[in-house]
């Protein structure tokens, strides 16, 4: 479920904020999903941190992720 899930983040282009453990650490930050592949016998998600760089973690490793929606800008609020 969490594979199919974050495939659709991806398709539509929805940034998450992405809670997952890494090197010990719990860490929280806002990312942009850019692919959800398996391979080795694992599931893996590549994203986009906020300093710009790819990384690439198991989903094994996610503690939690939400989709976080843009508000329209206030110039297609006042048409």
């Amino acid at each position: 479920m969490q594979h199919e899930q974050l495939e659709l983040s991806v398709l539509r282009r929805i940034p998450l904020m992405l809670a997952y453990r890494l090197e010990g650490q719990d860490r929280v930050e806002k990312v942009m999903p850019l692919d959800v592949a398996t391979r080795d016998g694992a599931e893996w998600l590549k994203f986009r941190g906020k300093d710009g760089g790819v990384e690439e973690i198991r989903l094994d490793r996610i503690l939690s992720f939400e989709e976080v929606y843009r508000l329209p800008s206030s110039r297609n609020l006042t048409r």
